[in-house]
Formats: C-alpha cells, structure tokens, sequence
C-alpha cells in the first residue's frame, strides 16, 4: 500500500460480538465474530481484514475503539491493543462510549428530526442492557449528566419522572429491541440505529475531540466492595 494511504481500524469488543472494521483508501471491510475468548480472536480477525484491504498492521494509523460500557475484561481487549499501538508505532487513538455512538446515529437519523419537529423540548436517552434486570442510562439534554447504573424498577421510574418527552434508543438482553421493556410507553429509535456500526465508530477520526480520553474506560458497574459505604 502507498506510504500516504492512512489505515484506520474500528474496534469494539465491550459486547459478545466482535466488531472489527478496516478502512484504506476508500474501501472498508468489516469483521465480526461471536465468542467469549474475544482476547484470542481479535488478531486473526484484524488480521483477515487488513489483507481484505491490502494493509498490514504496520501501516495502521488510527484507531478508533469502544470505551464502554461493557464486559470489563471486553472493554480491555481494544483498550490494551490502542495502548499498544499508540506507544509502538504512533497510532492516533480515538476512542468513544456506545452512548456517543449511538446518539451520534439516531440524532442523524430521519425518525429523529420528526421527532424534533414534532416535539421540541424532545431529548434522546440511551438504554443499554447491563446484567440480569439491570440496565445503563444516559439522557442528552442540557444538564449533561453522565450515564446511571439503574436496576430496572429504578430505570423505569426515572423515565417515568422526565418532565419532556423522550425518545429512546439502544437495546435490551441480546441485544434484542427496548419495546419489550418499554411497553410502547416511549417512542423507539429504529434498531438499525441502536447498534453501533462500523462507519459510525470509523468517524470518530475525523473529530479531534474523541482522542481526549481516548483510552479511558467507562466501566459504570462498580466492583462490589465499592457498594460498602466507609465507616
């Protein structure tokens, strides 16, 4: 591949699938693969993707990864190999959260200008499934909170207790829609923009602001003797 060719690789490992994708010169090739050893497949489906574009992994020279939330040894899987790379061979690293993504999708999306339109005090919130009947929430609006760690009972009373109407995106166990859930309480997202997909998580090299914190991770569930307050 030409010396000025930029390769920049997408990675998300906070899920139980895989995501890879390879961007060179104007072709792009996505890779995914299911399975709990995510830390033994990532080279052989990084690797499968950059010959699919022409590129070894020496001419890589952005990486874009997930920072959360996730499965905590997920999570470290692409953070360790940016880390790497950053410090080897000078990678630009930029990294998000899903809820970044997420927004970043359905904000672009025609359900959501309809949505503006129609409602104009209308925010986003991002549900994601967490663990058991647990879930992470975060609502865009202009206080800028960060996400919560809710149980069920507790996200629903939250979303019950929003003074403006809300449109809600992400996903449920197995990555399943929200209606479940939701219960058609709420207005839903398309799902095709729930998931984070690879030319959504490939853009954030072209914005300066995803670098800051690039390799921070946001793990949300606190580890259970955080829980025990000090006496």
């Amino acid at each position: 591949m030409q010396n000025s060719t930029i390769v920049t690789v997408g990675i998300d490992s906070s899920g139980p699938t895989l995501l890879v994708s390879v961007e060179a010169a104007g072709k792009c090739v996505t890779r995914r693969k299911t399975g709990i050893k995510q830390e033994r497949l990532l080279f052989p489906v990084l690797q499968s993707a950059l010959q699919a574009v022409g590129a070894t992994l020496q001419e890589v020279k952005r990486i874009c990864i997930v920072r959360g939330p996730g499965r905590f040894t997920g999570i470290r899987i692409a953070l360790t190999f940016a880390s790497m790379m950053k410090y080897l061979s000078q990678a630009e690293v930029y990294g998000a959260t899903v809820f970044e993504l997420i927004r970043r999708q359905v904000e672009t999306s025609v359900a959501f200008s309809r949505f503006k339109q129609q409602n104009p005090v209308g925010v986003l919130g991002v549900v994601l499934h967490a663990f058991r009947e647990e879930y992470f929430l975060q609502i865009f609006d202009k206080n800028n909170n960060g996400p919560l760690w809710l149980s069920r009972e507790e996200l629903l009373e939250k979303l019950s207790a929003y003074p403006a109407p809300i449109i809600l995106a992400g996903t449920d166990k197995n990555g399943e829609s929200l209606a479940s859930l939701t219960q058609g309480r709420y207005l839903l997202a398309p799902i095709r923009d729930c998931r984070v997909r690879p030319q959504a998580l490939l853009a954030l090299s072209q914005e300066e602001k995803f670098k800051k914190d690039a390799l921070e991770p946001l793990y949300l569930k606190p580890a259970r003797f955080e829980l025990i307050s000090p006496k």
